[in-house]
């Protein structure tokens, strides 16, 4: 076997007549093992920082063929055992290399995205100008404005520099407001409905607390909001359970009440919070890797409650965009405003807006509901940290991109992206290559200059965008979607949560049957103005315009 260890990822291949050795420390580590086993395909390919533990397993007198070695727990529903001889100490030395390389920023190192010398010819960074995205949305407009207050991130160290608000509301009302909202996440517009005028807002609960404090500035500036499309009252989705929401005044937190925000409505969605996320996934995992339990799989599945916690978000958001592609404005928050508020947000603006369904337009929306908003990728990822049991590692993100996936199965032919662009996503969610997913917030990434040291993700993406287009994509512009938030419709993503175990055969379309179904899309144009040149000889035959009209409706793509 070959295992080959550099700063970036972990390599192993079955090979023989090599010698047992570990390199001198440098960029690029090899370990060697001597193997009697010749099994061409197994390949292990391990970006480090996908690594979220690394074991010793057995002593000194362990007996038995695998029971010393190391014990690896990865990010990505993988766990991999090595086996070692227990002559000559190699463990210790692979050991030591591995945890520190897996984990640099616990040993003062830097991550790999800072050290990739990567060049393509599109700079990804540039995918997600908030100007140029807000103008697309048409804003602003007489009802909103943005506001550069928190350009120096004096307002909101988690909020990005431009921010979008109401027309009426003033500055320093902004900064009334921000005393009374969770980490002053104040209520911003994430998306407005072009013929309604109605508002997606989010932000972060309010500081209610045990005395059910109330605030004017606030309860006004949700008014406001209300008022800018003329909606008779304002619908607050709370993404928590009741029960949650209630218990969070103990910590100073809450919700909205009726007394306060008369002209509201208050819905609670009854998601789970990031660590009842964590244990789910943990569960998931139990049952998916490396081995599938035919026999009871169903029930092991449910036991997990994944699905359920799916179903709960999607439901979620499918409220929020029917509520405003009815002409109602809303305002959406769970706690703090970064975790469950941008999977709802980010989900209802892609059933309402196709824009966000194309390939660039699905890095929009990542770009600005996850990252310029502050979902704590650090936190919740644990890059390069040692610490595998933190308690702020949740798997939302990693939700969100299933709840996508569940959407593309729904509608096969509505999203310019296919598949392999997800899994593709939450590799490098993981990986530490790219700058994209790095650090918690917009103001640390500019405090560590991320654009200009690191690689985007989309630069990677945008090369070879072939690769991530779906070939059955029709052009909707106006459809809004409404998948189908039931047990009996979603699934398990198998091609991502089952896809290291060697008894699953990979599904994903591969990338010369992908190109192959693109091409006739690449000569439709010629096709159609041959069959419109014909036209006028096919009339004239005996089937008259009924083959004339077939013809050029299948071709041109003029059928439902």
């Amino acid at each position: 076997r070959v295992t080959t260890f550099a700063h970036y990822k972990l390599d192993f291949r079955n090979e023989t007549n090599h010698l047992s050795k570990l390199s001198p420390p440098s960029d690029f580590l090899l370990l060697y093992f001597r193997s009697n086993d010749v099994d061409p395909s197994v390949i292990l390919d391990v970006p480090l920082s996908t690594i979220g533990r690394v074991e010793k397993m057995g002593g000194a007198s362990s007996r038995g063929e695998n029971s010393y070695g190391l014990d690896i727990t990865c990010k990505d529903m993988r766990n991999l055992r090595f086996a070692l001889k227990q002559e000559g100490h190699s463990r210790r030395d692979i050991f030591e290399l591995l945890f520190r390389y897996a984990f640099p920023v616990s040993h003062g190192l830097q991550l790999f995205a800072f050290l990739s010398q990567e060049k393509y010819e599109e700079n990804g960074w540039n995918i997600y100008e908030p100007v140029d995205e807000y103008r697309r949305q048409g804003l602003p407009n007489d009802k909103w404005r943005i506001t550069f207050i928190n350009e120096k991130y004096e307002l909101c160290d988690t909020y990005p520099t431009k921010l979008v608000v109401p027309y009426k509301a003033s500055d320093e009302d902004l900064r009334r407001v921000a005393t009374f909202r969770s980490r002053s996440r104040i209520p911003v517009l994430s998306w407005i409905h072009r013929e309604n005028q109605a508002v997606i807002v989010r932000c972060s609960q309010p500081l209610v607390g045990m005395s059910g404090k109330r605030n004017k500035d606030d309860e006004r500036y949700l008014d406001v909001i209300r008022e800018a499309n003329g909606t008779p009252k304002l619908t607050i989705y709370d993404a928590r359970p009741n029960v949650n929401a209630v218990a969070n005044k103990a910590t100073g937190g809450g919700y909205e009440g009726d007394d306060a925000y008369q002209n509201a409505e208050l819905v609670f969605l009854d998601i789970h919070n990031i660590h009842v996320m964590r244990e789910s996934l943990r569960k998931l995992k139990d049952i998916v890797y490396p081995n599938v339990e035919e026999a009871h799989w169903l029930s092991s599945l449910e036991s997990t409650h994944w699905l359920e916690h799916i179903k709960l978000v999607l439901s979620g958001a499918i409220q929020v965009a029917d509520k405003v592609s009815s002409g109602s404005s809303v305002v959406v928050h769970c706690s703090d405003g970064w975790d469950r508020t941008a999977q709802l947000t980010s989900l209802a603006m892609l059933m309402l807006d196709s824009h966000y369904r194309t390939l660039r337009g699905f890095q929009v929306l990542l770009e600005k509901e996850w990252i310029s908003f502050g979902h704590k990728f650090t936190s919740r990822i644990g890059h390069g940290d040692k610490n595998h049991a933190d308690q702020e590692r949740s798997p939302i993100f990693l939700q969100f991109i299933d709840c996508v996936w569940q959407m593309t199965k729904q509608f096969p032919t509505a999203f310019e992206f296919n598949e392999r662009l997800l899994v593709v996503i939450l590799d490098h969610l993981y990986s530490c290559r790219f700058g994209t997913f790095l650090f918690n917030c917009e103001s640390v990434r500019d405090a560590n200059a991320l654009r200009s040291k690191t690689v985007s993700l989309w630069s990677m993406i945008n090369a070879d965008s072939s690769s991530y287009v779906n070939p059955f994509y029709t052009v909707e512009s106006s459809r809004v979607l409404y998948p189908v938030a039931s047990m009996r419709h979603l699934e398990l993503w198998v091609m991502y949560y089952i896809r290291w175990n060697p008894r699953i055969r990979q599904q994903l379309m591969s990338l010369p049957v992908i190109k192959h179904l693109l091409a006739p899309r690449d000569e439709a144009p010629e096709l159609c103005e041959f069959l419109f040149r014909e036209s006028k000889l096919l009339s004239k035959g005996p089937f008259g315009h009924s083959l004339d009209l077939i013809l050029l409706t299948y071709f041109c793509g003029w059928y439902e």
